[in-house]
Formats: C-alpha cells, structure tokens, sequence
C-alpha cells in the first residue's frame, strides 16, 4: 500500500521524509494539488454501493483504496496552476480531491478538518489552557479602550498577528514585536489585534510531536540579548539548538492537545523562563522541522515516515518487513 504526499512543489521538508520512506521499501507518492487538470488528473467512481478512485502523477496510477496514510504536509491550491485557474476551479478541485480522499481507510497527517480547526490560534490558546499548559495573558481585540487597559495590567507586551503569515505571494513571515511602552493604542479598532505579557524568556523551545513520540530542542537565549529581540526566527542569538527532554508534566498535556485537537502532527513552540517553566505560544499544524533535525541530530523525518509507514487496515507484515495485503 501507498503513502501519499501532498505539499508544493518544492518541499525540502517533504524530501527529508521521502528518503526514509525509499529507504524502507514503502511505496510513495508526491502530488501537488495545484497540479490538478495539467500533471495530476483524477477519477472517482460510486457503483452498485461501492467506490473505486485513482490518482495519476508522474506516470503513477494510484488506487485511492490503496493508500496506506495521507500527509497534507504544504499542499498548493487544488488546480492552481491550470491553463485557466479560476477559484470556481480550485473549489471544484478541492471538493473532488478531498472528497475522494476522505472516502478512503487511510490514516491523515492531519486530517483537513482538523487542521483547519487547529490553524486558528484564539483557538489553540484556549486548548491550550484546558490541557494544562502555561499560556500568558493574552487579548484580542478591536476595542482601543481593552488594549489600553491590558497593557496597564501587563506593561510588558508583544504583538503578533492572529492568523500567521502574510498573505502574499511567497507568503512574508510577520515578526512577534515588542510593544513600546508610550503605545495608545488607537490603531485597535482597524483590526483585530493579538497582545501578550513578554515572557522573560531564557530559552525558545520547539518540541515537535509526531503520534505519541516528543522530540524538544532547545535554543538559549543570549545573556547580552537585546530586548526587542523577542521572536526567534530573526534573533540573532549564536546559540544552537540542542535536544532537550520534555519535563512529564508538559508532555502529559501535550499529548492531551494533540488527542483534543485529532492531531498526529504538532509543531510547538514554547519560551522557557528563569524558574524554567515552558510557556505555551502556538501549535502549528504543519510546521517546519528540518532545521532542528540539522542542528540537533533528532530523527524527526525517520519518525514521520515510521509513522506514515505503519500498516494500514487489513495489511500485514511481510518478509523482511515489506507490507502485504490480506485477502
């Protein structure tokens, strides 16, 4: 059986994984939706109660039945870049892809209804509490008055966007900023804004969690830092990142997030402070890891392939380990 990919046409990420998954004789394909009507055709039949589908992609056939494990890792939009892309197109195209998809026994990294859900970060802030993770105060609001009133509480704020990244083409990273103390506020009202007590922090924590395994690293945080210098992916800390055990405690409740949020695949990041407790920021979905997996030598990519490698329903172990399926 069949581990299918979905992300974009230039994934190192997903290449990472591909090489393991080669490696362990699992058959794999790569598709990116965005190549739906030109290089990725499709077909879906419901007959007499039964289903049968096929993908086509790179000279493959793919039976739908046949898929072992889906993993929605960067997808494009479904038929993004067809003769004439339109988004009643795309809709179409999404619709007849997932939906095929989901009629299918495959195990999903992670399943698209509960990525949508797990992208919204009011949300994961929330989860996040009922799980018994750290979370600092935290306000969203369009209301000026709310804000000003937050940051009397809290004096030592940052502002990050609620959804993530810009929504340009390549997508711009927006930093978490410090929020300078003589702010008024005003601009509130032109949209919703995510404010956040500044955690004195002397670490930046990425624990990823793939199925029931946590792999943490670990970044200290520079003791001559300069202050503003609150987001780490454009610090300039010289510290690597270097594995870390997760304390029990916290993976405990992460395992409750990801069991709440029917995630196999989580990339969290946490701050450590001075007594070393790991505060909750965000959970993404479909985060990066091959940055850590370089700097620190975890096996994260082996963890995901051995994840999405697992025998699917009605299959069993063969010889040498090279999967059957049972008839």
């Amino acid at each position: 059986m069949t581990v299918l990919i979905l992300t974009c046409e230039e994934d190192v990420t997903a290449d990472m994984v591909i090489v393991h998954l080669h490696g362990s004789g699992v058959p794999v394909v790569r598709v990116d939706p965005a190549d739906l009507t030109g290089g990725v055709s499709l077909s879906g039949e419901y007959v007499h109660g039964r289903f049968r589908g096929h993908l086509s992609a790179g000279g493959r056939l793919v039976s739908i039945g046949g898929l072992r494990s889906v993993w929605v890792r960067r997808p494009g939009p479904p038929a993004g870049r067809a003769t004439q892309p339109s988004p009643w197109l795309t809709e179409e195209a999404a619709q007849a892809l997932y939906g095929m998809l989901r009629g299918s026994d495959a195990r999903w990294m992670n399943h698209p209804d509960a990525a949508r859900q797990a992208r919204h970060k009011p949300w994961q802030l929330r989860l996040a509490q009922r799980c018994g993770l750290p979370v600092p105060a935290t306000v969203i609001t369009t209301f000026p008055r709310a804000a000003r009133e937050f940051a009397e509480r809290f004096p030592d704020l940052v502002v990050k966007p609620v959804s993530g990244a810009h929504p340009q083409d390549p997508p711009r990273a927006v930093p978490t900023s410090r929020v300078a103390p003589d702010t008024d506020f005003a601009a509130v009202a032109f949209g919703p804004t995510l404010l956040q007590r500044r955690i004195a922090k002397r670490a930046d924590i990425r624990l990823t969690a793939v199925g029931e395994r946590l792999l943490a690293a670990r970044k200290a945080t520079a003791p001559d830092a300069e202050p503003a210098e609150v987001d780490v992916r454009f610090a300039t800390s010289p510290s690597p990142w270097e594995p870390v055990e997760v304390p029990q405690r916290t993976a405990d409740a992460v395992h409750a997030y990801l069991r709440e949020a029917e995630l196999a695949y989580g990339a969290f990041d946490f701050v450590e402070d001075a007594d070393g407790t790991w505060w909750f920021l965000e959970c993404n979905q479909s985060g990066q890891f091959g940055f850590v997996e370089v700097e620190t030598g975890q096996p994260i990519a082996r963890a995901v392939a051995e994840w999405l490698s697992r025998p699917a329903p009605g299959e069993t172990p063969g010889v040498n380990g090279v999967r059957t399926t049972a008839h």
